[in-house]
């Protein structure tokens, strides 16, 4: 009983590394582990309610003994005063059969105390260390999240500056130069498509005045 909860303790505070190269879960043992701790409290605590009770059970048969004892004394001494020496006799041979009981009673009550205060000691102890155990699980689950979690973020970190990225990054950058430099040259293009109809619509414009002098010539208007 007590054994096993001691190597349940011992896994717990030196294989949590061995768990971990494993790839076992650490969170999901150590709560096995307590509940493990808890079945061996329960089973230490029967023990120790069964010892108990036999304890008191062997107390009360020393004390129904010793209380014969001093019964078949007293009967003694009234036995004499009646003048009755028989009766006194066998009221003392009674007496002497159950202080014989009474001692070896006494002898198997000392030895089930004993046994039951030890029991109560080690039951007290167990769940002292197991008060210990469950907050130093509680900080392992902690720490155990913590590392998952910083894992995690540095495998994305990880990720994120590969070669892959950069490279896709990169034929993004030249796309977006591509787009930029096709829009450039339409506005070059749009530029010069504008200046050519400007010379057009001004060569229009010429011939506009040269036809106005020429009237105002006929009519004589100069």
């Amino acid at each position: 009983m007590f054994k096993f909860f001691n190597r349940v303790k011992t896994v717990v505070s030196s294989e949590l590394n061995s768990m971990l190269d494993k790839a076992e879960d650490p969170v999901k043992m150590l709560d096995q582990f307590m509940r493990d701790m808890e079945t061996d409290i329960r089973d230490a605590e029967s023990a120790v309610a069964k010892q108990i009770a036999n304890e008191k059970m062997l107390k009360r048969k020393y004390d129904d003994a010793q209380a014969m004892v001093e019964k078949r004394q007293s009967q003694a001494e009234k036995a004499i005063e009646a003048g009755n020496e028989d009766l006194a006799r066998r009221a003392l041979e009674d007496k002497q059969e159950h202080t014989q009981q009474a001692e070896s009673l006494k002898e198997s009550w000392d030895r089930a105390k004993q046994d039951a205060d030890q029991l109560r000691t080690k039951l007290d102890e167990m769940k002292k260390e197991y008060q210990e155990m469950k907050l130093k699980k509680d900080s392992l689950k902690a720490r155990a999240e913590s590392a998952k979690t910083r894992t995690k973020i540095n495998r994305t970190m990880s990720s994120i500056g590969n070669d892959e990225s950069k490279q896709g990054f990169s034929r993004m950058e030249e796309k977006v130069l591509q787009y930029e430099a096709e829009a450039d040259t339409s506005d070059d293009m749009s530029a010069a498509s504008r200046s050519l109809d400007d010379e057009f619509d001004s060569l229009e414009t010429n011939q506009v005045d040269d036809e106005l002098a020429a009237l105002k010539k006929k009519m004589g208007k100069e």
